[in-house]
């Protein structure tokens, strides 16, 4: 495969922004320029790297192009860094996906040392979807509960997230008087992150058959999910860590919480970047997060 930094750039940049014009205003060239290096890189590699949407998205056969792409683009910065440390336009770009709870409790306390000197872009995702973002070269570390190794990268255990199923207190009083047996789960709300978060219907198959027909509010973020919970929208599975600090919700069946393991996977890539991230993730998770 011959191929040239301008091309492994573009690749990076239109996956990166979605549109060739948008990659073409990252790289100042114009959006011919991108498309002609696109097309180079497809001819050279003899695969269709692309899917030419809204947003641009790798192709199977792109996306160890674009895993390439981006450790290249990491060496290059890094180096760049060295040569010219007081240039701040050379800090190097970390993608990197953080599962939503840890981003709203420590994982972004632990990343803030780190901020003047690297540039993050993070990719929020539920924590058993993460190591799918490493797969397909998007991300170049992860925050995760696959303890399976992706191919090519490394895995650190970090520790155990403890969530609890949490309701505010007067909608405790109204839909579980009596406690939360399998007549008040049925019927009562609850709220869900989104439609893969199994964290909530973990819980209720404990008490029911199924599950299918509860009614469920979708709030897709950490900090929302805990105010609607908070409101009184429904009950859901809260983050231990999220607990207190005068927030109106609290445990209602405290032995019925449910661990999360994580872990931490990175490239395996002699890169000083990726290395400092994952010790401050670790330092932090150890002080945080069970064991």
């Amino acid at each position: 495969m011959d191929v040239d930094l301008a091309q492994l750039q573009t690749l990076v940049a239109v996956i990166d922004e979605g549109t060739l014009e948008a990659a073409a205003r990252r790289l100042h060239v114009t959006p011919s320029a991108v498309s002609q290096r696109l097309r180079a890189l497809e001819v050279s590699t003899g695969r269709v790297l692309v899917q030419r949407g809204r947003p641009a998205t790798a192709t199977a056969a792109g996306e160890p192009v674009l895993r390439l792409a981006r450790q290249v683009g990491l060496l290059v910065a890094d180096t760049s860094r060295q040569l010219d440390p007081a240039d701040p336009g050379r800090a190097p770009v970390l993608p990197i996906a953080v599962n939503a709870d840890s981003l709203a409790t420590w994982a972004l306390p632990a990343l803030a040392p780190l901020a003047d000197g690297l540039r993050f872009d993070l990719h929020s995702s539920d924590q058993t979807h993460t190591s799918a973002l490493l797969r397909a070269g998007t991300v170049m570390g992860a925050l995760t509960s696959d303890a399976e190794p992706v191919a090519g990268c490394r895995v650190t255990p970090l520790g155990r997230m403890r969530y609890l199923p949490c309701a505010a207190p007067a909608f405790v009083d109204r839909w579980f008087p009596d406690g939360p047996d399998a007549a008040a789960l049925h019927r009562a709300p609850v709220v869900v992150f989104d439609r893969r978060d199994d964290l909530q219907h973990a819980y209720l198959r404990r008490h029911l058959p199924t599950a299918a027909d509860v009614p469920i509010h979708y709030v897709p973020s950490s900090a929302d999910f805990l105010t609607a919970v908070t409101l009184g929208f429904g009950w859901g599975m809260l983050p231990e860590l999220q607990l207190g600090g005068g927030h109106r919700a609290a445990p209602f069946d405290p032995a019925g919480g449910v661990d999360v393991a994580l872990h931490w996977q990175q490239w395996r890539l002699e890169s000083d970047p990726l290395d400092r991230v994952a010790d401050a993730l670790t330092r932090a998770a150890h002080a945080q997060l069970r064991r």
